[in-house]
């Protein structure tokens, strides 16, 4: 009997060691997603510190370019006028208007002779773009201090008559980055375009000056920023919020690491601690199990037990009926309510289905009724007096009616390319093996569907009245194939008799070059050859609308 008190002791622990496992699990879950959230923030903290300091240094040179003694380079007055402003702006060092040719005119200190900025790629491009330039990781020529360098040109209307240069003091940027401070474990790299590191906290001694690791070189260009978890090459496992050089106004490339160590040690200690009660509680438990009788264990464990296997084997109104009365009673208590809840849910969802069916079943009704009245009034109006216009129009609304029975049956989803040809082409195929359909599988959405169908049914129409369907042995090939998230179509007649591109602009024609959403981008265009129309047609799919199967061909 003990023994068995001992296991009734056992498992009752069970659910709550289970409980408490999830609840960690959870718990570690929302730090992790508070901690990708703060390496987020934290970059974009840093990256907007980056911005304003070069926001700030472009528009330094853009007054500079804006003085008289620049613009009209007057060496000596220019010289005064960049020796004092380079004085008070702590986080340069040095400013020079440099020729075209690279030599530079005047500057805030002593020009070395043979000095020149005509090989330095940011000179080249800021005359080439004519706009403010943030260049990479360099070592100044004149000074000999590793510098970011910034070059404004001075334009005199549209043409560039030099260019002011200039550079931020990369020890300054690394004290900037040092006086933020950053937390224990935590990081923050900035680099420029190349992946080298320009300013970085902790151990900027190591790393500035070096080039990211490949494998993490491709966050400098991503297409937005984003969060990952690394290795960092200082051995630290963070989670490492980056903001990419490509983001518009961003200069440089920006990344915030947070040490995972540290940011879950608060919940490792609690862990820890749940652990060591836990143990302890096993302990007290398996000494009370000794005095601890059936009544007020094994019952009510067996009726828990009961009630959640009648549960899993289809009997939702099992209830273990029981009273919170002490621990196992609330147990058992709080699994009724859990229950109530997930078969009130289940109801719910049934119910649910139920109303979106008749819903569906009432827009199909309806559709249908609509495209009937609209037949009807039609006949009425038209059959008698003009009998070819009514049988072409009856023939294009069949056409719609069909695609809309496949959107319908479908209930509003996505409809393959196939049926969506196959409904159009129906009532054109007097003669079998006449169409050969061939294509990979793409899902059409309804507004894209429709258009397709009636642009189809256009297509076998004229075909049956002036080409190689209204030709004894004449045939039709319809291929399609999907690249890049558009539809490229072609539908070529042969053995038909000449056509020729037509006089006028009919129907047919406005509705082929209209009928598609602006957003598909359709694109088509038509050859009138001897021995038959070939006409082409592409237009964009959504992304999710990707081949399932490889290729099928089919006739008709």
């Amino acid at each position: 009997m003990r023994k068995k008190l001992v296991a009734v002791a056992v498992a009752a622990l069970v659910p709550v060691v289970a409980m408490l496992g999830y609840n960690e699990f959870a718990v570690r879950q929302q730090r992790a997603a508070e901690v990708r959230l703060q390496a987020a923030q934290s970059a974009r903290q840093a990256s907007s510190e980056a911005e304003r300091i070069v926001e700030g240094l472009h528009s330094l040179l853009t007054a500079v370019t804006s003085m008289p003694s620049v613009r009209h380079l007057d060496v000596a007055n220019c010289n005064d006028a960049l020796r004092s402003l380079a004085g008070n702006v702590p986080n340069i060092q040095t400013i020079f208007v440099v020729r075209l040719d690279g030599t530079p005119a005047c500057g805030s200190i002593e020009i070395p002779a043979g000095a020149t900025f005509g090989d330095r790629d940011y000179f080249k491009h800021a005359v080439e773009t004519r706009d403010f330039v943030v260049g990479t990781y360099t070592k100044s020529r004149i000074t000999g201090r590793a510098v970011l360098p910034l070059a404004m040109p001075v334009m005199d209307g549209n043409r560039v008559t030099s260019v002011v240069v200039s550079g931020m003091l990369l020890d300054w940027l690394q004290n900037r980055i040092t006086e933020r401070g950053v937390a224990r474990g935590n990081a923050v790299t900035l680099a420029d375009s190349d992946g080298r590191i320009v300013a970085r906290v902790p151990l900027p001694e190591k790393f500035v000056g070096t080039v990211i690791p490949d494998e993490y070189l491709k966050l400098v260009h991503a297409g937005e920023p984003g969060v990952v978890q690394v290795m960092s090459q200082d051995g630290t496992e963070r989670v490492l919020g980056y903001r990419p050089i490509s983001l518009p106004g961003t200069p440089l490339y920006v990344s915030a690491g947070l040490s995972t160590a540290e940011a879950f040690a608060p919940i490792n200690r609690a862990t820890l601690t749940n652990s060591i009660g836990i143990a302890m509680g096993a302990l007290l438990s398996l000494l009370l199990s000794t005095f601890i009788g059936n009544r007020f264990l094994v019952a009510p464990i067996s009726r828990i037990s009961e009630v959640m296997q009648n549960w899993r084997d289809g009997k939702t109104r099992a209830r273990t009926q029981m009273k919170p009365i002490d621990e196992l009673h609330a147990v058992g208590a709080t699994l009724d309510k859990l229950l109530d809840e997930l078969d009130a849910r289940r109801h719910e969802n049934e119910k649910a289905e139920e109303t979106r069916e008749l819903l569906v079943r009432e827009l199909a009704h309806r559709v249908k009724n609509g495209f009937a009245l609209v037949q009807a009034i039609a006949r009425q109006a038209f059959a008698k007096a003009e009998p070819e216009r009514y049988h072409s129009f009856s023939e294009r609304l069949t056409a719609l009616a069909s695609t809309y029975d496949l959107i319908l049956s479908r209930e509003g989803s996505a409809s393959s390319l196939r049926d969506v040809v196959s409904a159009a082409l129906r009532a054109h195929l007097s003669v079998p093996d006449r169409i050969v359909l061939e294509g990979v599988e793409v899902q059409l959405s309804p507004e894209l569907a429709l258009p397709l169908s009636l642009i189809i049914h256009e297509l076998a129409t004229n075909a049956t009245k002036y080409g190689s369907l209204g030709a004894e042995d004449g045939r039709v090939s319809l291929h399609w194939k999907l690249s890049e998230d558009r539809v490229r179509l072609v539908w070529q007649e042969l053995d038909g008799p000449p056509v020729k591109a037509p006089e006028r602009t009919g129907f047919g024609t406005v509705l082929i070059s209209r009928a598609f959403p602006a957003k598909a981008k359709a694109e088509s265009h038509a050859e009138y050859r001897p021995d038959g129309l070939v006409f082409e047609m592409s237009f964009s799919v959504e992304p999710a609308s990707v081949p399932r199967v490889s290729l099928y061909s089919e006739e008709a």
